[in-house]
């Protein structure tokens, strides 16, 4: 595990690493960044990191990697803000939930020290945020997909590929383009789905009525509802061109099974719930419940 990480934006995913690193023994320093010097206290009296701060550029000075915890709208800015202070052997990755815009982003703020550059993804959260929403286990037996370019230097694979093996993930290779696809059906638009079954609701007049009389089902499926606006407005805007096929497509689905229920057509219904509940118990199944 390398000396010296830097972390920027120590949130859900950026503090779990922290967490994940401490919990397991890391000797080395942990350096946080994040937006406040409020924050930067805060960071340290949680014992996040051991040094912090509010400027990027320093927390990655001597850094041998460097992981970039930030969101989405926020990743081309920060990129071009460490590239100049960073180690000539320094590891750089990142955790977006899409790689082709950030791996674009990076290739442009990084200049040069874009092969040193891993794309990364940890197929884990919750929907919480902010400095006390990170744990250490929240990684262990997930999936972490890094999507490397033909540019990227192997040390720096193996590098943060030791990272999250350190933390007790799997690791998966595919393409960033692949990636995104399948992050698109996956992700992207069950968040766009919740957010929009959530807010139709609330602006129906009887939503009061409606909201008291919700049960667990309404609770499981719009969780994620209560995920960040604005975290989750960058991923769609940066992940639109593959979010809407699988968009069009559900749209359409939808259409077929509002035609059948208006004619009291019930075999639609239950072709489509069969098929279902079969995927989703091979899912829960091939996931150990």
């Amino acid at each position: 595990m390398p000396e010296r990480i830097a972390i920027i934006g120590l949130g859900l995913i950026g503090g779990s690493v922290a967490r994940g690193l401490r919990a397991r023994g890391h000797e080395g320093v942990l350096v946080g960044c994040v937006r406040t010097p409020a924050d930067a206290d805060r960071a340290l009296a949680l014992g996040l990191v051991d040094e912090a701060g509010t400027d990027a550029a320093v927390a990655v000075a001597g850094a041998d990697l460097v992981v970039v915890a930030v969101p989405i709208g926020a990743m081309a800015d920060t990129l071009a803000t460490i590239a100049p202070a960073l180690a000539p052997a320094a590891a750089v990755t990142d955790v977006g939930s899409t790689k082709l815009s950030v791996i674009a982003e990076a290739r442009a703020g990084l200049g040069e020290r874009f092969a040193r550059f891993v794309p990364g993804h940890p197929i884990a959260g919750t929907e919480h945020s902010g400095l006390e929403a990170g744990f250490a286990e929240l990684y262990a037996g997930r999936r972490v997909i890094l999507t490397p370019t033909a540019e990227t230097d192997a040390d720096a694979l193996a590098t943060v590929t030791g990272l999250w093996h350190g933390l007790g993930a799997r690791v998966t290779e595919m393409g960033a383009a692949h990636h995104d696809e399948v992050l698109a059906a996956t992700s992207h638009l069950p968040h766009v789905l919740a957010f929009a079954l959530v807010d139709s609701l609330a602006r129906m007049a009887e939503r009061t009525e409606i909201f008291d009389y919700a049960a667990g089902g309404f609770a499981d499926f719009t969780r994620i509802a209560s995920s960040d606006p604005t975290l989750w407005s960058d991923i769609v805007g940066a992940n639109r061109d593959a979010i809407l096929p699988v968009l069009s497509r559900y749209i359409g689905d939808l259409e077929t099974l509002r035609a059948a229920i208006e004619q009291g057509e019930r075999a639609p219904l239950m072709d489509c719930f069969g098929r279902a509940k079969q995927a989703r118990d091979r899912f829960t199944a091939a996931r150990g419940g």
